[in-house]
């Protein structure tokens, strides 16, 4: 059974930093583009970083470019998202989605609550 599940999510001061883990499984992770996508209450998703399958191309939104780092480990089957320089607006669950387009599957996970504050 496909399953994705987040972790490393928490409290931490404006400035800090997390890495968030996305353990993949039931599914040929390598074959799937990953993604990392924060919703805040009330306010929809969000989406925030893309890597290919290979792990070899990175995208980012402009809010956080500069600041987070998607990657991956293929042989782990686990995605990760480094985040640094954490700010208030940063706040909300991050949920990580797997994709493969061309077998029109889509999977996501439960998500982990991230908290940027004083």
């Amino acid at each position: 059974q496909v399953q994705l599940v987040e972790s490393g999510g928490g409290l931490v001061q404006p400035g800090g930093s997390l890495r968030l883990s996305c353990a993949a499984s039931g599914f040929t992770f390598s074959s799937y583009a990953m993604s990392w996508v924060r919703q805040v209450p009330g306010k929809g998703l969000e989406w925030v970083s893309d890597i290919n399958s290979g792990g070899y191309s990175t995208y980012y939104s402009d809010s956080v470019k500069g600041r987070f780092t998607i990657s991956r480990d293929n042989a782990k089957n686990t995605l990760y998202l480094q985040m640094n320089s954490l700010k208030p607006e940063d706040t909300a669950v991050y949920y990580c989605n797997a994709a493969n387009t061309l077998l029109n599957r889509d999977y996501w996970g439960q998500g982990t609550q991230v908290t940027v504050s004083s």
